[in-house]
């Protein structure tokens, strides 16, 4: 099979993943062999490549994966051959701690990432247990789908952390794959609410999308809206939004953070000006199956439709290269199958 292997990281501008040809796993035990069809291109991965991220070496990354059952293993009982199933984030948990066993499998010290601790979707082939993959909703095509899987889901995992309410004023850091999917989840759940979107500069690809979708307000980070926020999300992977998201809270508000890591530290933090207030800042930590399960259920209601980008697989890194300096709007997918 064709995949897209790092083997050292590095800055991606080095072209760090290199199309190999490698044997096709075989299922063992419960496991499903998907051949994939379509792959989302995550933040992720980008810290993943350029070593913010432990990952295994080598490793084929990608989490957002949709494919069909080719191989069922020996003991696989879920799906049969053709079913299109979905892979996130969550590649498989313990199952016995004292996290798994509250329902917060995404904390469970034994975690493993999909194309960080495992091999991910950047391949024409990935191996999954079947309890750690998703049925997807016929209404989505396999592109649509593939951004649903960590971009939607841990959104969607992110809007539930905020407290939101319907009336709430919600301030949006960053408009990428993951806020641009929000948005449309947040007009469907709280049809009443005002959404403000801040992105790096006035004009830029992410705020144009922004106005289109129909924001209540754009503005560059730094700016003031037009009113202070009942709660915000940050998918951004500098540290300056965070200290505006939160001179921007209401007292009592929530900053919930939607990422894993931040390329530049969060500094100048003032206890009165920023956090006094009753005002909390939360993080995200992965993604558990019912937040996936759960949000394509409600994706699917909706329809959710991202704005998708299509690269071939080998232009993986040009992908990345893209999306780190902000050069297209919406979700980046890589189309497998040809």
């Amino acid at each position: 099979m064709r995949a897209m292997v790092l083997r050292k990281t590095s800055p991606i501008e080095t072209n760090p993943l290199v199309l190999e040809d490698m044997p096709v796993p075989q299922p063992i035990g419960r496991e499903v062999l998907l051949e994939i069809s379509a792959c989302g291109v995550c933040r992720t991965e980008l810290d993943e490549i350029e070593g913010r991220l432990p990952t295994k070496l080598p490793v084929i990354p990608g989490h957002q994966i949709v494919g069909r059952v080719k191989e069922l293993g020996p003991a696989a009982i879920k799906y049969h051959r053709g079913d299109r199933l979905g892979i996130a984030w969550i590649y498989s948990a313990c199952g016995a701690c004292r996290f798994c066993m509250r329902g917060l499998e995404n904390l469970c010290e034994g975690f493993m990432g999909t194309g960080c601790d495992a091999d991910g979707g950047y391949a024409e082939y990935v191996l999954v247990h079947e309890d750690f993959a998703h049925p997807i909703p016929d209404v989505f095509e396999d592109c649509e789908a593939a951004p649903l899987l960590c971009a939607g889901a841990v959104g969607y995992r992110a809007l539930k952390l905020t407290g939101m309410r319907d009336g709430a004023t919600i301030g949006l850091f960053g408009f990428g794959s993951s806020a641009h999917i929000q948005f449309q989840l947040i007009r469907y759940l709280f049809p009443s609410s005002k959404i403000f979107v801040f992105t790096r500069r006035k004009g830029d690809a992410p705020s144009e999308l922004a106005m289109k979708m129909g924001a209540d307000w754009v503005g560059a980070t730094g700016e003031t809206p037009p009113e202070k926020l009942d709660c915000a999300i940050d998918t951004t992977p500098t540290g300056s939004p965070v200290r505006e998201a939160l001179r921007n809270l209401q007292k009592g508000g929530r900053l919930v953070m939607n990422l894993i890591r931040k390329e530049t530290p969060i500094t100048d933090l003032d206890y009165a000006s920023h956090l006094w207030g009753e005002r909390e800042v939360k993080s995200v930590a992965n993604i558990t199956r019912a937040d996936v399960q759960e949000f394509l259920t409600v994706a699917a209601k909706i329809p959710i439709r991202p704005e998708v980008n299509r690269f071939r697989l080998e232009d993986a890194n040009e992908a990345l290269l893209k999306l780190k300096h902000g050069q297209y709007r919406g979700s980046g997918v890589l189309a497998i199958k040809r």
